[in-house]
């Protein structure tokens, strides 16, 4: 099956511009990740990546882009070969638009020179760091394989390659700190990044994290101990001179993660891969977790997805709502309006205002965004505009609402849903 095309005036809801490609294998499966990761099973990165070939033949022809996101899993992981494969192949089914932004996440651990300089060599043009920490008894909570000083020695070394440079940091570590966060957050400006992505640590179920929780093995920060460092995150960071620009992210001015504004404007990509997800002419699909169940479907010529579902224009509407409230410049009436055919006041009704009114949201007549307040407890708020938006019952609403609230980071940052697994 051949992706359509869409003509070049097509609305950007509709018509990707990005492209999401996912890289599952792994070193190590840390115990707070649920994405879709591939450990001990190197020996099957040619089958995925043909796999991954026999998928990207649904494009029919190479497909512009303005960005392209590598994300795992740790990309990073693949053998030197094996990522020249990989690269050869995206730079044969997209283009890359000028002025594009061509992500890859990494690992410490995993990115060497000769890497780094394949990267480069290949137009990669940002990197996503998975630093996490730079406190070792926090890196063996987290079950990160690497030193503080393999995460300095990295970015010495990309940054004469590739100089956009984000750094991804986790709070909300058991046994974590304030003083030991801002000392990260010190650490990591150090190191001067373009970007710095703070996430607060999530128990999703069925991780390991979450079953050591479960057994009382580990013990969660308190919740005003968490707020006290997302709070610390926005002072530093801002202070430093970065911009606040989505719950869990902070740019140097002009730095912004161009890809990840796609998710969060609830606009179309392209995403391949196994676990990947994506939004093309308004249907939502989601590939399968399970690494060879996806490399025989797409060596076979199957389909790859194992759900898909076309949203009804109000539920559409609502999405939006929920995805672009995580942007600190929140919702612009206008443009919302075009985008949707919803005009958003009518859509929300008394819950927008009553919103304003906790000052958990500012309204200046043309926008409408979360406050600082609003920002720590944007979980709640989105789920409760949801409410007043939608006529579906109650029990689809909130896995519906946790998919494009906060907790639904990970989808919106790395091109995977947290729909269920198949």
């Amino acid at each position: 099956m051949i992706i359509p095309e869409f003509p070049a005036d097509a609305p950007p809801s509709l018509r990707p511009t990005a492209g999401y490609v996912h890289v599952p294998f792994c070193a190590h499966h840390c115990g707070y990740c649920d994405f879709a990761v591939a450990v001990g099973k190197d020996h099957l990165q040619d089958a995925y990546l043909d796999a991954l070939a026999c998928e990207l033949n649904a494009l029919g022809h190479p497909r512009p882009v303005q960005t392209l996101f590598v994300g795992g899993g740790t990309p990073s992981h693949l053998t030197t070969p094996r990522l020249r494969r990989l690269l050869a192949l995206l730079q044969a089914w997209f283009n890359l638009l000028p002025g594009y932004e061509f992500s890859l996440e990494a690992n410490p651990e995993s990115l060497g020179n000769d890497k780094l300089d394949l990267l480069a060599e290949h137009g990669v043009n940002r990197l996503s760091l998975g630093v996490q920490s730079f406190q070792p008894p926090l890196l063996r909570v987290l079950e990160r394989p690497h030193r503080p000083v393999d995460a300095v020695a990295v970015v010495t070394a990309a940054r004469t390659r590739i100089p956009n440079l984000s750094v991804d940091l986790i709070f909300g570590v058991p046994g974590q700190t304030v003083a030991q966060w801002r000392d990260d957050l010190r650490r990591a400006l150090d190191l001067a990044p373009t970007h710095v992505a703070t996430y607060g640590l999530t128990y999703e179920k069925g991780t390991r994290l979450w079953k050591q929780r479960q057994r009382g093995d580990v013990v969660p920060l308190t919740e005003d101990l968490e707020l006290a460092m997302y709070e610390t995150a926005i002072d530093v960071l801002t202070d430093a001179g970065f911009e606040h620009y989505e719950i869990s992210n902070f740019a140097r001015p002009g730095f912004r993660c161009r890809h990840n504004q796609v998710y969060w404007a609830n606009y179309a990509y392209f995403g391949f891969g196994v676990g990947a997800a994506s939004y093309v002419g308004g249907e939502r699909r989601l590939n399968v977790r399970d690494l060879q169940a996806y490399i025989r479907r797409a060596l076979s010529g199957r389909p790859t997805h194992f759900q898909a579902e076309v949203l009804t224009p109000r539920i559409r509407a609502l999405e939006t709502v929920g995805q672009q409230l995580r942007r600190v410049d929140g919702i612009e009436r206008k443009q919302f309006q075009v985008q949707t055919g919803f005009a958003l006041d009518e859509l929300l009704g008394a819950a927008l205002v009553r919103n304003v009114e906790l000052g958990l949201m500012a309204d200046d007549g043309r926008r409408v965004a979360l406050t600082r307040r609003g920002l720590c407890v944007a979980d709640a708020v989105i789920t409760d505009l949801w409410r007043a938006g939608t006529d579906r019952p109650d029990e689809l609403l909130e896995e519906t609402a946790q998919d494009i609230g906060g907790d639904a980071r990970y989808a919106v940052v790395h091109g995977q849903a947290t729909w269920p697994a198949n």
